[in-house]
């Protein structure tokens, strides 16, 4: 709200200074000190002695959000202040519009004369600010060409591999030479970060849990290194937030690389960051020791993107998460009251629950635990058993598979372009019998919209699964990281959810079978880095159709 000045009160003048990183590169004729000094001199000059300071150091021109000037603007609307003098029209913004608004329009509604002093601008002298707009343009014509320049080198930076944050991720120090180095002491708590996490425990748990153990926070650790207290609450040293546990479980600095690109500006104008797509990074691999091995990584980032919700008991399901309903797709949902033993626990398929036409898909967690006990140790047998012909058969699936998802895309691929060349030829009819009067403007409006719709709808799909057809026959099947887990183990005997996460990556679950008069269930296994294993029946032993 806008207040008219009160002559009854004594009103100062305001010296407003701005410096911003990039009019540090012009030396000292633009300082904070230097702006001061000239102000100063020239209110002793006009004989000013009331007068106050305000001032930005390190805020663009480009952007009115900056401490000092709302402080002034306050004042300025409490009707404390009756003039503002700066150095130059650059110093008070680089913005021409947001100057015009307050030389022009805000400050004379105020009363508040506006002095420029190196550029000869003077409110109170109308006939002499004619070229005042021009200036301001030229200002932000200055802001646009230095932004451009930035980024220009920015860009440099980023394509040569050199990291663009400042800030080194928690775990790393930077090294003189400006690379990550290891940090002894916290890298530890990030290694236990992402171990907690692939045990099944979410973000918010395991804020907990290093709050249990005592465990400075990263701002507790900047402020004991260097003083700084942004993110430092003494009152709670310990206190970690879930936040920044989910933004170490997605840093990937942890792997070793360097990712560029990863955010971007709006424009120079505006300081909002916009989160860049996946295409537009620039990834350089092996710049620094990584942290987190590869297979740890892969078994985390596929942990966050099964987030499960614990019972109404405050308990998480083992399966939570992992279970899925072999006829709709939906997850299994963990079942459990005050009343029930663990062995009567249960896992039930969500759609059902909700009442949408699948069946139960009904499994006992303990039968659950059991059947994926047993498959576990059948693989992890097999693998060590005879190693090559592991890997052999793994491939062999994995190629069938490959075959038989390109197969089944190219025959749908066949039937959408007939049906898209299809549309080409009604909407050219649809065209002609609009043109020789058959149809309505109206009813040819509707009809060809529905059609453009449908064909645009089928050039992306046609898109996508042309990408599939023409796909590499062999894609990278990671056995060795598979393997890599495997010998960690010797022959497993209890199924923990250490052991599940690491190598499941999901159950399929599908309805029972009582056509024999027993109930025979049976589970699909997919291992993490390897996918699903089903070996031909010479390997019948391996079979995963189990009496549940």
């Amino acid at each position: 709200m806008i207040r008219q000045s009160d002559n009854s009160v004594e009103r100062w003048t305001a010296l407003y200074v701005r410096l911003s990183r990039d009019d540090e590169n012009e030396g000292d004729s633009n300082s904070i000190a230097h702006q001061i000094e000239i102000l100063t001199k020239y209110a002793k000059d006009h004989g000013i002695t009331n007068y106050k300071v305000y001032k930005d150091d390190g805020y663009s021109g480009t952007s009115f959000k900056r401490p000092g000037f709302q402080e002034m603007m306050t004042d300025i609307e409490a009707g404390l202040v009756g003039m503002v003098v700066v150095k130059d029209m650059s110093r008070f913004g680089r913005n021409y519009l947001e100057v015009g608004l307050y030389t022009e329009i805000r400050f004379p509604e105020m009363g508040v004369r506006f002095i420029a002093v190196n550029d000869g601008v003077d409110s109170d002298d109308q006939m002499g600010n004619d070229f005042t707009p021009f200036r301001n343009i030229i200002n932000e014509w200055y802001a646009k060409d230095t932004s451009k320049k930035i980024r220009a080198v920015f860009r440099n930076k980023g394509m040569s591999g050199q990291r663009l944050s400042t800030n080194a991720p928690y775990g790393y120090i930077r090294g003189e030479d400006g690379h990550l180095l290891v940090d002894e002491e916290t890298s530890p708590v990030v290694e236990l970060i992402f171990q907690l996490c692939a045990e099944g425990n979410g973000p918010g748990k395991i804020a907990r849990m290093l709050k249990e153990r005592s465990i400075p926070t990263p701002g507790t650790i900047e402020f004991q290194r260097t003083g700084r207290t942004r993110n430092y609450h003494p009152d709670n040293p310990c206190g970690w937030n879930e936040s920044s546990i989910v933004n170490i479980l997605e840093q990937d600095a942890y792997l070793g690389r360097t990712t560029n690109f990863k955010t971007t500006k709006l424009s120079y104008k505006s300081k909002k960051t916009i989160e860049n797509t996946p295409d537009k990074w620039v990834v350089f691999e092996d710049t620094h020791k990584a942290i987190i091995d590869p297979e740890t990584w892969e078994i985390v980032q596929k942990a966050r993107e099964q987030r499960r919700r614990p019972t109404k008991m405050g308990e998480m399901g083992m399966f939570s998460g992992l279970a899925y309903c072999a006829d709709c797709g939906a997850r299994l949902y963990h079942c459990r009251t005050t009343s029930w033993t663990h062995e009567q626990e249960c896992y039930t398929c969500a759609t059902y629950r909700g009442k949408k036409g699948c069946s139960a898909h009904y499994i006992r967690a303990v039968v659950l635990e059991q059947l994926v006990l047993q498959n576990l140790q059948r693989v992890v047998a097999y693998a060590q058993e005879d190693e090559d012909e592991f890997v052999r058969r793994i491939m062999e699936n994995k190629m069938a598979l490959q075959r038989t998802e390109q197969e089944k895309a190219k025959r749908k691929l066949e039937k959408q372009e007939r049906r898209y060349n299809e549309l080409d030829a009604i909407i050219q009819r649809l065209y002609e019998d609009h043109v020789v009067g058959k149809l309505s403007e109206e009813r040819f409006a509707k009809l060809s919209e529905g059609y453009e719709q449908e064909q645009a709808e089928l050039k992306q799909s046609i898109e996508d699964l042309s990408a599939i057809v023409h796909a590499a026959q062999t894609q990278a099947v990671n056995v060795q990281s598979f393997l890599k887990i495997v010998k960690k183990y010797t022959q497993p005997t209890e199924l923990t959810p250490v052991l599940l996460r690491e190598f499941v990556e999901k159950i399929v679950v599908h309805a029972p079978d009582k056509s024999s008069g027993h109930r025979v269930q049976r589970i699909d296994v997919h291992y993490n880095f390897i996918g699903e294993i089903d070996f031909s029946p010479e390997f019948s032993r391996y079979s995963k159709k189990t009496t549940a």
